[in-house]
């Protein structure tokens, strides 16, 4: 973002714009659209149980989720945790033993009040058999609940060390057990009832939602009193309201645009959010080679396609961990050598007359610049005598594949990470059993298994530091940036930033 005028009144972890940085345009004043505020966002879920299904996993969906209902323990936004539903929780008895208090001043949408059966019935649904929860092997991980007042005790099955953590990331959610009991889970999906600070006043997949306000939540009513969500999937559609007075606030554009709007007036804010972009290898093919391995990450000068594609919109990485996660080690690195490059190739007969070959998978506009990424870097692989073909897939498609382990022998998509834990950002990405593995090492798994039940905090995250050298030493995947979210609105309303790139309506003043 260089080479224009405006002015810089904020650059902690990400960039804000004024809009008082160029000359005046005639904006219809500084309040929001038509009174109600109206966001425009580049996604929409497909229904409202954040609990079952693919969908409660995806991290763009969470915006929604999180403004209808409560995670079991809230978020910062800068990912560390605080009290939310649950006002304390921890371990007892050798980790044998969890406990959990719940707040006594919450209510649900219908005005019952939230109860401790409440909640456990939302982790014995979510762990249950014939549970839809993608992640029932975390819920499923305790049992025989006790309740006592507003306090409750349950025994540990298998200890995780992240298992509160959950509470606050995905599917971590309350729910009413005596109103989704009534309902049913058909209807529940369009409209539910939920405790966050907004209430469903009217759904339309696909096109809109709109959010009331609701008076006894116990967080605070949130200062806009109606709020309108707009499905618009292109940039180009999102742009367009925003620039027709027909939105707020829109997110995740390209560069170009996001400079071209804070110079006509609108406030724009870009900051590091914890999802990476990276190359996932399959230990199948050419990929089963480490030197071809270590090639193909030597040869990708990610400094140059930060700064070509993204400018301040992003962060060239070299691990799974970024530096809002825990087990971030900032002296991990990799470096851009295209001549090494050339020598471990060559040590597999390879080279640029005799070019090793294979198929790369991405997306096309899933992320922002995915397509364009690795282009790029397919460019810089040839120069070095890799030659690739790019095979473009839809994120549907990407979780087929990956769900089925055939996945090409490279994939280049995104990672989530809320969380900011290692087990997440490495555990599940890599380890051999997790769906989400491309790379199968037995080698690997000897080291992360150890780590799965480590009571010993320090231990365990300097033992998955570890884990991530071995990773970046075998080149079994090939981390290439972390995304920054950008976003785009009207003067006159406050937005707050959230590493976890959610979009939250009741933190808009």
């Amino acid at each position: 973002m260089r080479n224009f005028d405006r002015r810089r009144f904020l650059r902690i972890s990400g960039i804000i714009f004024s809009a008082s940085a160029v000359s005046p345009i005639a904006l219809s004043g500084c309040g929001v659209v038509g009174g109600a505020l109206k966001l425009t966002l580049p996604y929409m879920p497909p229904h409202w149980d954040p609990t079952v299904g693919k969908a409660s996993l995806d991290p763009g969906f969470q915006s929604y989720y999180r403004a209808v209902f409560d995670p079991f323990i809230a978020q910062n936004p800068n990912l560390t945790f605080f009290p939310g539903i649950l006002t304390n929780w921890g371990w007892r008895d050798n980790y044998t033993k969890i406990f959990m208090e719940v707040r006594d001043d919450a209510f649900w949408h219908d005005g019952a009040p939230i109860v401790p059966e409440d909640v456990v019935w939302s982790i014995e649904r979510a762990s249950g058999p014939e549970s839809q929860n993608p992640v029932r092997f975390i819920w499923n991980k305790v049992t025989n609940f006790r309740v006592s007042g507003y306090d409750i005790e349950a025994d540990v099955i298998e200890f995780d060390p992240t298992f509160f953590k959950w509470m606050g990331f995905l599917t971590g959610f309350v729910m009413p057990k005596h109103a989704y009991l009534n309902v049913g889970a058909e209807a529940w999906r369009d409209k539910p009832i939920g405790s966050g600070p907004y209430m469903i006043d009217k759904f339309k997949s696909d096109k809109y939602v709109r959010l009331k306000a609701f008076n006894k939540y116990w967080g605070g009513k949130p200062a806009f009193e109606n709020v309108e969500i707009n499905f618009a999937s292109t940039v180009e559609d999102r742009v367009a309201k925003l620039e027709g007075n027909d939105t707020d606030l829109i997110t995740d554009i390209p560069t170009e645009h996001f400079i071209r709007l804070t110079k006509k007036g609108f406030v724009g804010q870009s900051y590091p959010v914890s999802d990476i972009g990276l190359i996932f290898l399959s230990n199948k093919g050419p990929m089963s080679d480490k030197n071809i391995r270590l090639a193909m990450h030597f040869a990708i000068d990610k400094r140059k396609i930060v700064d070509k594609l993204f400018s301040d919109f992003a962060r060239p990485i070299d691990t799974l961990q970024v530096p809002e996660y825990v087990a971030y080690e900032p002296t991990s690195r990799f470096g851009y050598d295209p001549d090494l490059a050339r020598k471990y190739l060559s040590r597999s007969g390879f080279s640029a007359q005799n070019p090793v070959k294979f198929t790369i998978q991405t997306t096309d506009g899933h992320k922002p610049k995915d397509l364009e990424t690795v282009t790029e870097i397919i460019e810089m692989w040839e120069s070095v005598g890799i030659e690739a073909d790019i095979e473009i897939i839809d994120s549907a498609r990407y979780l087929d594949l990956r769900s089925r382990n055939d996945l090409a022998p490279a994939c280049f998509y995104n990672w989530h990470n809320a969380m900011a834990d290692p087990a997440t950002s490495t555990g599940f990405a890599m380890y051999s059993q997790s769906q989400s593995s491309t790379f199968k090492s037995s080698e690997l798994d000897k080291l992360i298994d150890p780590l799965w039940s480590e009571t010993d905090e320090g231990k365990r995250i300097s033992g998955f530091k570890d884990v991530d050298r071995f990773i970046l030493e075998e080149g079994l995947v090939i981390p290439v940036l972390q995304y920054f979210k950008s976003v785009v609105h009207r003067p006159g309303i406050q937005f707050i930033s959230y590493a976890s790139g959610v979009i939250l309506p009741q933190k808009i003043t």
